[in-house]
């Protein structure tokens, strides 16, 4: 009599990366149909690109490495890097921006601290401070939002695929006239010349609490990571410190300042605030592991969006303030370990 026999493991796991990374791009993709709305089709360029050099970076990378190629596409984690990446850059790039901002994030930020479960740094937002730091000038060309009372000139797909091949306009366009000040670069300058935040919400680009256009990127941003928590592809502890981090002392200010300080709706409804979120600091791999890390780690990242954007050079801290934080994850994670049953805490102490 013959018994039938089975290898470990014995069950399989309810889901892959792969999967995981498949519905984090489908809870991306309202707010990506929201940002070409408002903001035209050079985001589909930019995905285009960094999609294309991500996951070349990544075939690249692990047949040097001596690695399966295949996984490159099958895992899914390239195009997502590249997505978010996409929703950090400007719609106006050129290729060559973009190509550098995500062969950095893969083949540098990713693959040399050892690959996907190794890397330090948040892919994404290392190739976009890369970018920043490489091509300053072309990172601030923002158009407006596509508001009918806004003058402003809409470009079409000809004129923004030709700017992002060649990095020129046509003749009869200016740079001027097809970029505005981002709500956050307006509202850094506007302190900057003395202006109240009242007055500088009276610039037409402002929403009834961010920027227009954002809100609405915002607010389908929300509804994507709602719905990622509700799958248990992220959980609630880094989504709630980023946003406490960011929403309670923006609400201090500016009770106690509101003509000096932006209100914390202004905060949340502009820039990458809900994106950072739901989507970049809940990377599983550069994110802190404990349930009370994951909160002092999202409230870290939240507090240091708000230092950087009210006190800072950069209108906008997301980038920075992840990567400072992801270097502060071995520590959180030390200092946060949970207690281990049957041990006492003095147990738990001598052991560290």
């Amino acid at each position: 009599m013959e018994f039938e026999r089975r290898e470990s493991p014995y069950g399989r796991p309810p889901t892959d990366v792969g999967a995981t990374m498949r519905q984090v791009l489908y809870a991306l993709v309202p707010a990506a149909l929201a940002y070409v709305w408002y903001f035209g089709t050079g985001f589909i360029l930019n995905l285009f690109f960094a999609a294309l050099f991500c996951v070349a970076g990544e075939a690249f990378m692990r047949r040097v490495r001596g690695k399966p190629v295949e996984e490159a596409l099958l895992d899914f984690s390239a195009l997502v890097t590249a997505a978010l990446l996409t929703f950090s850059l400007p719609p106006l790039t050129p290729w060559w921006v973009t190509a550098t901002a995500a062969l950095f994030a893969i083949v540098v930020a990713k693959h040399l601290y050892g690959g996907l479960g190794y890397n330090v740094f948040n892919p994404a937002m290392a190739g976009y401070v890369a970018a920043l730091v490489a091509f300053p000038a072309y990172m601030a060309f923002w158009p407006a939002p596509r508001i009918g009372d806004i003058d402003y000139h809409y470009m079409t797909f000809y004129e923004t695929a030709r700017y992002a091949f060649t990095g020129s306009l046509p003749d009869y366009l200016t740079i001027d006239a097809i970029t505005r000040a981002t709500p956050l670069d307006a509202l850094k300058s506007g302190f900057e010349n003395m202006q109240t935040f009242r007055e500088i919400h009276n610039n037409p680009l402002m929403g009834d609490f961010g920027g227009r256009g954002w809100e609405w990127i915002g607010n389908f941003l929300a509804i994507g990571g709602g719905w990622l928590l509700l799958r248990k592809v992220i959980r609630w502890h880094i989504p709630a410190g980023v946003l406490a981090g960011v929403l309670l002392p923006s609400g201090f200010m500016y009770v106690f300042g509101s003509g000096l300080h932006a209100s914390p709706g202004f905060h949340l409804f502009s820039g990458g605030t809900i994106l950072c979120a739901f989507f970049i600091a809940t990377d599983p791999i550069t994110a802190a592991t404990s349930p009370r890390g994951r909160l002092l780690y999202g409230f870290g990242i939240g507090l240091l969006i708000y230092a950087i954007r009210r006190w800072g050079s950069y209108a906008d801290g997301v980038a920075f303030a992840v990567l400072l934080m992801n270097m502060a994850v071995p520590a959180i994670d030390h200092l946060t370990r949970p207690r281990i049953i049957g041990h006492s805490k003095r147990e738990k102490d001598e052991a560290r």
